[in-house]
Formats: C-alpha cells, sequence, structure tokens
C-alpha cells in the first residue's frame, strides 16, 4: 500500500508541475500582439529561459536585443538571439548585479514607441539586481530576513528599498517606453508589486511599513541601508501594462484532477498556506488522522509558501521540513502519506523539491537513531530524509509558482 500511495503522490505532482510549465501561458499572452517600435526582452526568474523561449517562439517581430537572467543549472542551451546570465539565488551575487547593470544599459534611452517585453518569474529579487548599498552588504541582509521567519512579502518590502531596479524603478528608469510584462506568480494572492520584489509596478507599501519590519526582526542595518529605507518608492507608472499569467491556484488544481483519475475524492483546503513550516506539516498531518478510519480515497490539497525560522545549522528547505514535521502525526497509519514540494524543483539550498512521509518515516528515523525534534530543531530535515528515502528529487522544472502540499488516504 506504501509504495501506491507514494506513486499515487509522486504521479499527480508531476502532472500539477506540468500544467503550470509556462510555455502555453506566455504565448496566450502574446498571441497576436503588435509592437509599434523596437522591441527588447528581458526574462527575469527562475521560470525565465522557458518563457523566453516561448515569447520567441510566438512574436511576429524581431526582438532588437535581449537578455535572459536565472539561477545557476537551469539553462539547457542557447535561446535565440538573446545573452544568457546564471546569477545566484537565494542571496544575490556578483553576476545577480552583471545582470542588472546590463538591463539598465539595455534600456537606456529608449523611445516612446519602443517595448520592453519583460517576462518576470519568483526568484528575480535575487537574479536581477542593482543594490544601492554594498553587496556584501546585501546579501548579510537577505540571509537575515531568510532566516528569522519573515514571509515573503515582508522580506521583498526590504529587498525593493534596497535596490535601483525594484520597486518600481525599473519600468521608471525604461520610460517613455511601454513596458508589457508576463508574469508567473510565486506568492500568494499574486500581488504585482511583491512578487520578485515588483521592478515593473508601484509600490503599494510604504517606508513606515518597511522600517516596522525592519524593527519586527530586529535587523542590523548601516545607517546607508536604513536611509534606503526611508526613501519612497514609485506609486505610479504610466508606462506598464502587466498580467499574471500562472500561480499556485492551478497548480491545485490540477494536481486535484490527477489525483481525481487516480480515483481519490479531493478536498481542497487552501491555496494560501503561510505559516511555519513545521506548524503546516503537524496540521496536515492531524487533517489525515482525522479520516483516517472513514474507509474512503481522499486527497487533501494545500498550495502556498511556509517559512522557516532557523534555529540549528542543518541543511534543508520548508517543504522537507514540513514533511519531517508530518511523521509523527503519521506515526502507526498504514493508509496515509504527505508529500510537499517546491514547483520550481529547488527547495532551500539543496537538490531536493520537497519530502514524503508516511505512517512509517518516525519509526524508520528512531530505528537509524535519529530524533526528530531534534532534527527538526537543527533544520536538518534533508539528511533525516534523505537517510529513509524520502527525498522528492526532480531537479529544475523551469517553473516556480509556490508549493504543492498533498496528502492521500487510501482508503483501506
Amino acid at each position: 500500500m506504501k509504495e501506491t500511495l507514494r506513486r499515487d503522490a509522486e504521479r499527480a505532482a508531476r502532472a500539477a508541475i506540468r500544467a503550470v510549465l509556462p510555455e502555453d501561458a506566455v504565448r496566450r499572452a502574446l498571441a497576436g500582439m503588435a509592437f509599434p517600435g523596437r522591441v527588447y526582452l528581458i526574462a527575469a526568474g527562475k521560470a525565465a529561459p522557458r518563457m523566453a523561449r516561448a515569447a520567441l517562439s510566438v512574436l511576429t517581430v524581431p526582438v532588437t536585443e535581449g537578455l535572459v537572467i536565472s539561477k545557476y543549472g537551469h539553462f539547457d542551451g542557447p535561446i535565440g538571439p538573446l545573452r544568457c546570465f546564471e546569477a545566484g539565488h537565494p542571496v544575490p551575487d556578483e553576476n545577480s548585479v552583471r545582470a542588472g547593470e546590463e538591463a539598465l544599459r539595455l534600456t537606456e534611452d529608449l523611445r516612446e514607441d519602443d517595448t520592453v517585453l519583460f517576462l518576470l518569474s519568483g526568484g528575480g529579487s535575487a537574479l536581477f539586481e542593482k543594490p544601492l548599498i554594498p553587496l556584501a552588504e546585501l546579501q548579510g541582509l537577505t540571509r537575515q530576513l531568510l532566516a528569522c521567519g519573515a514571509d515573503i512579502v515582508e522580506i521583498n518590502s526590504i529587498r525593493k528599498r534596497l535596490s535601483a531596479l525594484k520597486g518600481g524603478k525599473f519600468a521608471a528608469h525604461c520610460a517613455p517606453a511601454k513596458v508589457e510584462a508576463v508574469v508567473l506568480s510565486d506568492i500568494l494572492g499574486d500581488p504585482l508589486d511583491s512578487i520578485a520584489s515588483g521592478p515593473v509596478s508601484p509600490d503599494s507599501a510604504t517606508c513606515a511599513e518597511a522600517l516596522a519590519i525592519a524593527e519586527k526582526y530586529k535587523l542590523h542595518l548601516s545607517p546607508e541601508a536604513e536611509a534606503c529605507l526611508r526613501l519612497e518608492t514609485p506609486k505610479e507608472l504610466g508606462n506598464v501594462h502587466a498580467r499574471v499569467v500562472g500561480s499556485v491556484r492551478e497548480l491545485c488544481r490540477a494536481a486535484g484532477e490527477a489525483c481525481r483519475a487516480m480515483g481519490y475524492e479531493t478536498v481542497f483546503l487552501t491555496d494560501r498556506l503561510d505559516c511555519e513550516a513545521r506548524e503546516a506539516g503537524r496540521f496536515l498531518a492531524a487533517v489525515l488522522r482525522s479520516h483516517a478510519e472513514e474507509g474512503r480515497k481522499l486527497a487533501f490539497l494545500a498550495g502556498g509558501e511556509t517559512v522557516v525560522h532557523l534555529t540549528g545549522q542543518g541543511l534543508g528547505g520548508r517543504n522537507q521540513e514540513l514533511a519531517l514535521a508530518a511523521a509523527e502525526g503519521l506515526r502507526g497509519l498504514k493508509n496515509a502519506c504527505l508529500l510537499s514540494l517546491g514547483s520550481d524543483g529547488t527547495d532551500g539550498p539543496t537538490d531536493a523539491a520537497g519530502g514524503y512521509v508516511d505512517g512509517d518515516s518516525f519509526d524508520a528515523l528512531r530505528e537509524k537513531g535519529l530524533v526528530p525534534h531534534e532534527i527538526l530543531r537543527n533544520n536538518d530535515a534533508y539528511h533525516a530524509l534523505r537517510a529513509m528515502g524520502g527525498l522528492i528529487v526532480t531537479g529544475p522544472t523551469g517553473t516556480n509558482v509556490n508549493d504543492l502540499c498533498l496528502g492521500l488516504l487510501d482508503g483501506e
């Protein structure tokens, strides 16, 4: 039964990821569009290579010049005439800055009839950067934000004020040219000004809110960084047309369809899961246990993005931590499993997309001398899951629309 459950969970996850690959969405967004002047194409984010290829396949006018910026290991070859940049994520590096500087150079002195076709996906905050403070300080602040338990909207509220590109500043730089933005969302509710820190979107957040976030998490700021937080961002941009073409809701919908095709009744819980990863894992395990004796084949679906408050020095990511935290709640159940993965194929600073646990996982860890609550305290879910064969490894998927949590009950 356990092998069947894992097979079904992984099959549903693969189907969900296929459904949110960006090619079809980008082609639909650009089909039939005409641009009067020169076209400059810039794609940034984890899905940038696929989005750029799709755009080139459907555009009816030549691209004057363009570049594609994505994470290391996410390119599988040249993309037409476009130049490709690999850069750091989730912490920006020197190549992130080189890519950002090149984007600024490419879009200098544009005319009113020019168009910047901007293809944006999650990860752009780190991959596409021109910091207003020294890079080393920005890297340190990024690590502070990632470790303190701040959610992605809070993190990006800080990052956009420390950048010459984010918070609508890149669109302002491109004026008077028109910016046509096609966006793949990795943030709950699809707020355009938070996705990749909103380089072409008016910023709805204020300086006061950014300063409050810095105080809430006791960030260590230099006087220069604090001064940047006090600089207001663009609140209106008249040269931008933007649309979101993919999100976590579609990821959940596709997973549900796959589960129904395998005979499961589906229960959609939420596409706005937003809490500590380990708390989400415990909650989802409790849901499965509550229904385990009903004798029905059930699939519980949740999408979103949890957070991890780092307290240790281990290796893992939010999806691995969520799965591991569910192991104790599932202990002893013969008909239950839980899978959690990042749609981009990369969970935290690891080669895994996420993790899988079932009713045997907790005792399997104990038999290896591993204590789950100690592993969680050290944030070392990766090594624990690897030890019992619970890692989910997909490689880079080419998309990025948050995370999928899938709990299955076999019904017997």
